[in-house]
């Protein structure tokens, strides 16, 4: 059997990463030609960003700017050629955010995915996902169309008739939400139906957690998971060896310090920003406001690109406190003003019926100078007042939080 969907997945790192470099500065050069990248990139010269050092020198785009930013130069913020030249289809999501689906092969890198979740050519897919003004239907049909399989555009709802449908054509496998295969397993056993013939499925759009995992498995349905987004397609996959994601080939996954664009060190979770080095549809460092963080060894599966550990959370920790909101972007420069200081956090309780911030800073050597600097910097970056609290170097937890509410809810 087969174990790999080609080449590219097995080739050496330096391979790869010199395959990639070689792409970016005609990537960039091509966003340069539309007047919202000019605006957001500023006077850069394509020649120099070839390292992974130079595109980290790049400012981040942050997708929870794009409603504003499209809204205010539709249909797309100037990122893509007005006249839509190559591609085929139009979406709207939650945002809203509007994309463009660019026309070619499997564009939205879906295939690779699918082929490490055991989908075969001439496999009949049931697609759960939405074909309706969003462009998760077309994700998983696309890559399931590229590989040879034939698809049932179900989109999602509508159990009965899915079951119909499953009973009639027999599929092998599942796209869409891990709740909704779910979904259909439990009616399909309420009403006496037969969904026996689903085996295999790669599920999106939701938390897949080990017990859900471990529930289908029991009923004959090996699922594997796959993080994508609308914006750009699948970003990572799991494969048999169920140990983090897979980076997709042709895409550059950074993790990078909330609320900045600055990458943090192997292993410490953070905010995923996302490159895709693409002439035609370049996207250059998409903060996509959710957590992660690299893992550090090649993937036991023998695929050689590097790996996340999956969803982590959200990297949006915006709070409002006495009246004043605070973002992560303030925290790192809060942090910057100090170079002794090696990770800082902002914590806020509730006492005596009143908001509580308190600073704990990571360092080496402390005392009352850097507690007062730290106040002051504090109380002119956010305007408001704060406690500091030293901690010993690497003892703040590992979880991408740069603010934490500890105030209760209700």
């Amino acid at each position: 059997m087969v174990e790999f969907f080609d080449k590219l997945e097995t080739r050496s790192p330096d391979e790869r990463n010199q395959a990639l470099m070689l792409a970016l500065p005609q990537a960039v050069a091509s966003a340069l030609k539309q007047n919202g990248w000019r605006q957001h990139l500023g006077a850069i010269d394509p020649s120099q960003i070839n390292t992974m050092e130079a595109l980290a020198q790049l400012p981040v785009l942050r997708k929870s700017d794009l409603p504003a930013l499209q809204k205010a130069s539709p249909p797309f913020a100037g990122l893509i050629d007005p006249s839509l030249r190559g591609f085929d289809r139009l979406f709207t999501s939650p945002g809203p955010i509007f994309e463009p689906e660019a026309h070619g092969h499997d564009v939205w890198l879906a295939a690779r995915a699918m082929f490490a979740a055991g989908f075969r050519s001439g496999d009949i897919v049931l697609n759960t996902f939405s074909y309706h003004m969003v462009p998760g239907g077309f994700i998983m049909d696309s890559g399931a169309r590229a590989l040879g399989c034939k698809v049932i555009p179900a989109g999602p709802g509508q159990t009965d008739q899915q079951l119909e449908m499953i009973d009639h054509f027999k599929p092998v496998a599942y796209a869409g939400t891990p709740d909704f295969i779910k979904i259909l397993i439990d009616k399909a056993h309420e009403l006496g139906r037969n969904a026996l013939s689903i085996k295999k499925a790669l599920v999106s759009g939701a938390a897949f957690p080990a017990t859900l995992r471990d529930y289908l498995q029991a009923r004959g349905v090996n699922a594997f998971q796959a993080f994508a987004t609308a914006d750009i397609g699948v970003i990572a996959y799991e494969t048999k060896a169920r140990d983090g994601l897979v980076i997709n080939e042709d895409v550059i996954v950074e993790i990078v310090r909330p609320g900045t664009g600055i990458p943090v060190a192997m292993g410490e979770v953070g905010e995923i920003v996302v490159t895709v080095p693409n002439a035609h549809h370049p996207i250059l460092r998409l903060a996509l406001g959710d957590l992660s963080a690299y893992m550090d060894t090649p993937s036991p599966c023998g695929r050689t690109n590097g790996r996340i550990r999956g969803w982590m959370g959200r990297a949006d920790q915006t709070a409002k406190i006495r009246g004043l909101f605070v973002r992560p972007e303030q925290v790192a420069s809060i942090a910057a003003r100090h170079p002794e200081i090696l990770r800082t956090r902002l914590v806020i309780g509730r006492e005596n019926e009143q908001d509580t911030l308190t600073v704990e800073a990571e360092a080496h050597h402390y005392g009352d100078a850097l507690a007062d600097a730290l106040k002051h910097s504090v109380k002119m970056v956010t305007q408001l007042s704060a406690q500091i609290v030293f901690k010993a170097p690497h003892s703040l937890p590992n979880d991408g939080k740069v603010i934490v509410d500890e105030r209760p809810v209700g």
